[in-house]
């Protein structure tokens, strides 16, 4: 293993450990696009260039984006206004 890999599982955890700590949903949903697109950084080091760009792709892009809007109806369910039903 590669100083760099090795720099990357360290990073990897303590990213991944910043997500869980968030209270804040939508601080966590950013937090977690970054543990995702650091996540893709290691399989790029590890060889793996299909899986990183699927990872970046899903885990730093399609569910951050689906939880804010997830988010954003909530919020607007919250305050009474009526969405496109």
């Amino acid at each position: 293993m590669t100083f760099f890999q090795g720099a990357l599982l360290v990073v990897v955890a303590v990213s991944a450990s910043a997500v869980v700590l968030r209270r804040d949903p939508l601080r966590q949903t950013l937090v977690a696009g970054v543990y995702g697109l650091v996540l893709g950084l290691l399989f790029f080091a590890f060889q793996a260039p299909d899986v990183a760009l699927s990872e970046i792709v899903v885990a730093s892009v399609a569910v951050p984006v689906l939880i804010l809007m997830t988010l954003a109806k909530l919020d607007q369910i919250d305050r009474g206004e009526k969405g496109d039903e």
